[in-house]
């Protein structure tokens, strides 16, 4: 006889944001079942500990109580016993992420690696789960949204507006396929012959056709980037809009977003505003995950140990590549126009310009390290640290530009990416720590060893003015113009000169403007002044914003600054220093372009 594993999941308390989930294993193990919950969750590298969310935990057998024993921080064992052993407990949702659980009176939202303990022994067995509505007549129209495959009848599970049976062929299946339930809106189109279904839930005004249709060229592009069939029968969005929120995570087939409700395509407007710019670069990125990690992966993730870190030098190639594809594919599927794809290529430059970590930090440590550093970001970081996402999509850039070069045009990254994945759909391996270097030698006929010791190894400058030169465009960086400055492309770039600096990054604060970070070496620096400091007044007049700070500054006259230090009050002596040459422009050069980024 086959064990069978059954969840059952319903929101318990909505206003206490509490999910209730029963685990029914049919055949227990003879010296006492284990159960665990997930330390982290694939796509996210940090230790979150899910299971401090447990609220209650109980396990029965016959309908009598089974003790339960806690191993460690994350696993439970129970007694022996004969015959189905049932557990519940309940886990607190209130974590608005696209990370954990969130449950509250207008939508629900859950990855398994939140709510799911796994079954020691069977991670491997097919589980069922049955989701619920919650119970009120308050919830009568929740929808529920999910990539799980359905164990009802299509016209049942219409009828339930998807809550009912789900199947999971193991366990790890079972955590990859995160549920929306709700009041959403949906829009569904297909995308080469592939059933797309996007949901948006939150509150909002606006085009979600155009959002189906712009959407849907994204995901033609990419399938064919990588060759039909696409890697999934079917596939998912779900995004939630609010305010001040943004983020993305990957899944095998599916993806949990959150963006600004402004980011969305207004009603009637025509042109892609920059935050409906910010949400295609989004849902490009975790779209081309489909295929770079959820697919092809490093092979220190195969399979996961969802107990404790999994080391990987790596992620420059799958976060970073990633990073240079998603914007590149809003060129190239018609979306935006090549100057406006050199505007966000030349505010990349200038995020990792502007962390004087890229000076001591290489890609490959910044990839190890994500556990420690990346995910726990503070106001050292722009100091100590170098993010694998912007600096490897730089090093993908690079080497796309290199390939082109020194193989006439004859080779790109793209070819790179399609026999990377050639290979994994042929073993389904993961790959190991240096054989993705090998294959793009192998796949181009070049020799790139040397790059990839600079450009992975080292702290070197990449030789991106020379390799976008080949291409017909000119990098160069100046000093940013104001506080908005991001970098841009420009038809006729006019030297900026450089302004003087404070040497820091501030946030407008009830006091004044606290110092966020303070950079290494710089005017703030150098005065004594820390992140974390409050300036209520320079030169004995009241600021109030960040602008303020660099706006009196005049060379050759120290200012006197003002700030709160906690709850000190302190003065310091601030000599002006030239403001870092930090902000990317990106012009044409004369000649003929070359056939990159179009091609």
């Amino acid at each position: 006889m086959s064990v069978s594993v059954l969840y059952r999941l319903r929101p318990l308390a909505v206003a206490a944001h509490v999910f209730d989930v029963t685990l029914t294993v049919s055949q227990p193990a003879k010296k006492g079942q284990v159960f665990r919950l997930p330390v982290w969750i694939p796509g996210s590298y940090m230790i979150r500990e899910f299971a401090r969310h447990i609220v209650t935990i109980k396990a029965q057998a016959g309908g009598k109580p089974v003790a339960l024993c806690k191993l460690d921080k994350q696993s439970w064992q129970a007694d022996p016993v004969e015959g189905p052993l049932v557990l519940n407990y309940q886990v607190y949702a209130y974590d608005l992420s696209v990370r954990g659980a969130y449950l509250d009176q207008q939508r629900g939202f859950f990855n398994g690696t939140s709510v799911f303990l796994s079954v020691d022994g069977y991670e491997q067995s097919p589980c069922d789960v049955v989701i619920e509505r919650p119970r009120g007549k308050d919830f009568h129209d929740w929808r529920l949204a999910t990539s799980l495959t359905s164990r009802d009848d299509a016209k049942d599970l219409e009828a339930q507006h998807g809550f009912g049976r789900y199947r999971a062929q193991s366990y790890d299946e079972l955590i990859d396929h995160p549920v929306e339930m709700g009041r959403f809106e949906q829009v569904e189109f297909k995308a080469c012959g592939v059933p797309h279904r996007f949901v948006v839930s939150g509150r909002f005004n606006a085009d979600l056709k155009r959002l189906a249709r712009d959407v849907k060229r994204i995901c033609e592009w990419h399938i064919k980037l990588f060759g039909q069939p696409a890697p999934f029968d079917r596939y998912v969005f779900m995004l939630f809009v609010g305010a001040e929120i943004y983020g993305g995570l990957e899944h095998r087939s599916s993806t949990a977003l959150m963006a600004e409700r402004a980011d969305l395509p207004a009603r009637d407007v025509e042109g892609i505003s920059d935050g409906y710019l910010r949400l295609l670069g989004l849902i490009s990125h975790e779209y081309f995950h489909s295929w770079n990690v959820k697919r092809i992966k490093p092979a220190a993730f195969v399979p996961y140990d969802l107990t404790q870190e999994n080391y990987t030098r790596l992620l420059w190639a799958f976060e970073g590549v990633t990073s240079y594809y998603d914007d590149l594919a809003l060129l190239r599927c018609g979306l935006i126009d090549a100057p406006r794809y050199l505007g966000l290529l030349a505010q990349t430059f200038s995020m990792v310009e502007r962390a004087n970590g890229r000076n001591k930090q290489t890609l490959e440590d910044s990839s190890f390290d994500a556990w420690i550093k990346y995910y726990r970001q503070d106001e050292n970081s722009p100091n100590s640290q170098v993010s694998y996402y912007t600096k490897g999509a730089l090093v993908a850039l690079a080497l796309d530009l290199l390939i082109r070069r020194q193989s006439h045009q004859s080779a790109s990254l793209d070819d790179v990416m399609r026999a990377l994945w050639t290979r994994w759909r042929q073993t389904q391996n993961g790959v190991a720590e240096d054989e993705w270097e090998h294959l793009a030698g192998e796949v181009t006929g070049l020799n790139l060893q040397p790059f990839f010791e600079s450009a992975l190894r080292s702290t070197e400058v990449l030789p991106l003015v020379e390799l976008l030169a080949s291409q017909g465009i000119k990098l160069e960086f100046t000093a940013a113009q104001n506080g908005a400055d991001r970098g841009g492309f420009y038809a006729d770039a006019q030297p900026v000169s450089i302004a003087l600096g404070f040497g820091a990054k501030g946030a407008s604060d009830a006091l004044g403007v606290k110092l966020v970070h303070v950079h290494d070496g710089g005017a703030a620096q150098t005065a004594g002044l820390s992140a974390g400091d409050v300036v209520v007044a320079l030169d004995g007049l009241r600021v109030s914003q960040p602008d303020q700070l660099s706006a009196c500054l005049c060379a050759g006259r120290n200012v006197a600054v003002h700030a709160f230090r906690r709850d000190e009050l302190m003065t310091f002596d601030l000599t002006p220093a030239p403001a870092s040459a930090d902000t990317c422009r990106l012009s044409p050069l004369g000649g003929a372009p070359g056939a990159w980024p179009m091609v």
